[in-house]
């Protein structure tokens, strides 16, 4: 694991979060985007080396819709930057960690990414993201 990539915070209200995390922060939004296949909207904010990623569900059955229905607006998961998302799950694999999905998939930024099974973590969801190459 090379940082802590991002910290993501699940929210009901992009825009009013977006807002919020301005004039918290002071900075505007760095990057902004529609995952369609995770059913989620991002907004990031970037501090230094690590960001604070906005989540908002973009339909009743995405996993951040779900997390904020069981648990209400908080922080998602954490992410760690990983040199080769493949490579590190089967190391984690072979360390005794499951994952959510069996292979990885898209994120935000470009990215690949995976999940780690809050079961295996400490409750924590984790997610292992790769920056993706050309």
């Amino acid at each position: 694991m090379k940082r802590i990539a991002h910290i993501a915070i699940a929210v009901k209200d992009l825009a009013a979060s977006k807002e919020l995390f301005q004039r918290l922060l002071g900075i505007p939004v760095s990057h902004e985007e529609h995952v369609q296949q995770r059913g989620v909207r991002t907004a990031m904010f970037q501090i230094g080396e690590t960001a604070v990623e906005l989540l908002e569900g973009t339909n009743p059955d995405s996993p951040v819709s779900k997390f904020i229905r069981n648990k209400g607006e908080g922080i998602h998961h954490i992410s760690f930057a990983v040199e080769n998302v493949v490579q590190e799950m089967d190391r984690l694999r072979n360390a005794g960690f499951q994952f959510v999905d069996n292979q990885p998939g898209p994120g935000a930024g470009e990215t690949l990414v995976a999940f780690l099974h809050p079961r295996t973590t400490n409750g924590v969801l984790i997610e292992i993201s790769q920056k993706r190459r050309g």
